[in-house]
């Protein structure tokens, strides 16, 4: 498409969504539950369509050769749509922070202050491969009243294209403004150029990805951006941990799902319990398949169980089954090391020592900051959100997993009785 053309599309695009959330903002919460069960029974209604249209990219992302970690992301099938549709009522079974009014307060001057609970507004997402993110993004940006802009990655265009079908069918059942929620419709790069020049209609920049895509969105963008760069988890053992307990956590933060941004990347234990406790752990990990790569004094210590680590390994993400291992002085060292290597995303400690647990707790900067606990459980579902659009490694304006209260935002309220300043 020509510049100007796809300038045009994307202004059209803007302005419809930004008229559309004002509308949204104000919908009974019975009508957005209702939506969403609705488009749970038209996806499995249309589901050989969806599954059709799928197929179209499979075939073409194994054409273009996209690796076969892409394309397991890519597939959709029976159970991916009856897990969406699972989302969906579990989304609409959640309670609506819209309209919550908390802290009301009189004040001196006699007029009543308080905050009430509103939509972000206008919600741009920006995401790779996953189609069910297309529904998931729609579903909670919908319940917290925010119209969405959807940009899909070029892979998944016809998934996509037929899921934002069924979407607007059902919006415009309902007889709602389907501009609620948008797909952009094609798959020119600089199409995600000009959406981020639109601070005017768009309030929120969110993508879902690499480090590669969010960082290439922050560069560009005019828009707040939600930031998560990457899950660089680590985990403290203590001196005085419980080491039985301790290695079941390691394990299960390292080998349920090595290649998710809330698994760990990097093992620090305390030196009085380092020759004790690291051929155990080592062994188990290792049992798993997991590569080691450490210090010098763990490798002194498990000379056959874990190879030196090169600098650049220091502060991987690895996404894979290779985890880093150091041995430090006590909880100050590891503390300065998640500091250094650390990505904000989520950092645990295994102790029995409240001071120390309580210190790990106040003064390590990360989304979720645990004692005794998986970095597994930095997840919406598992914090009691119910489904979350992503986790936010930066402070601006919510930190950690962003479910239906993160995607809102609160403005006073003020009542009065003919009160004026004086």
């Amino acid at each position: 498409m020509e510049r100007a053309q796809i300038e045009a599309t994307v202004l059209d695009m803007v302005k419809k969504a930004k008229g559309a959330a004002r509308s949204l903002s104000a919908m009974p919460a019975a009508l957005k539950n209702a939506i969403l069960l609705d488009i749970g029974e038209a996806l499995i209604a249309q589901q050989p369509y969806i599954l059709a249209e799928n197929l179209k990219d499979m075939a073409e992302g194994e054409k273009k050769g996209l690796s076969a970690a892409m394309l397991d992301r890519l597939r959709l099938t029976e159970k991916g749509i009856r897990d969406m549709v699972q989302g969906l009522r579990e989304v609409a079974a959640l309670e609506d922070p819209v309209g919550e009014v908390n802290e009301m307060r009189r004040r001196p001057s006699g007029i009543v202050v308080g905050r009430m609970r509103v939509p972000l507004g206008v919600i741009l997402m920006i995401y790779e491969s996953r189609p069910n993110v297309t529904i998931d993004s729609a579903a909670l940006c919908l319940k917290a009243g925010n119209a969405v802009i959807l940009r899909g990655g070029s892979e998944a265009i016809h998934s996509n294209l037929a899921l934002a079908k069924v979407l607007q069918e059902v919006l415009t059942k309902h007889k709602v403004d389907p501009a609620i929620v948008q797909v952009l419709g094609f798959t020119d790069r600089e199409g995600i150029d000009v959406l981020l020049l639109q601070e005017e209609y768009i309030d929120l920049v969110i993508p879902r990805g690499g480090e590669g895509l969010i960082r290439a969105v922050t560069a560009k963008s005019r828009i707040p951006v939600l930031k998560h760069y990457k899950g660089v988890c680590h985990c403290f053992v203590d001196a005085d941990a419980d080491q039985d307990m301790a290695i079941p956590i390691i394990l299960n933060a390292k080998v349920q799902r090595p290649g998710v941004c809330n698994a760990l990347e990097g093992l620090l234990v305390h030196r009085e319990i380092a020759e004790e406790f690291l051929p155990k752990v080592a062994q188990a990990l290792n049992k798993e398949g997991v590569r080691l790569l450490g210090c010098r004094s763990s490798c002194l210590i498990c000379d056959e169980m874990i190879e030196p680590a090169a600098d650049s390994d220091w502060g991987t993400e690895f996404l894979d089954l290779a985890l880093v291992v150091k041995v430090v002085a006590g909880i100050d060292e590891a503390m300065d090391y998640i500091d250094r290597y650390g990505s904000r995303h989520t950092e645990i400690i295994i102790t029995r020592s409240y001071e120390r647990s309580q210190r790990f707790l106040r003064e390590v900067d990360a989304s979720a900051v645990m004692v005794n606990a998986s970095t597994r459980f930095n997840d919406g579902g598992q914090f009691g959100l119910g489904a979350e659009i992503g986790i936010s490694t930066t402070k601006l304006h919510a930190y950690g997993p962003m479910g239906l209260k993160e995607l809102t935002t609160q403005k006073f309220i003020v009542y009065g009785a003919g009160e004026t300043r004086t």
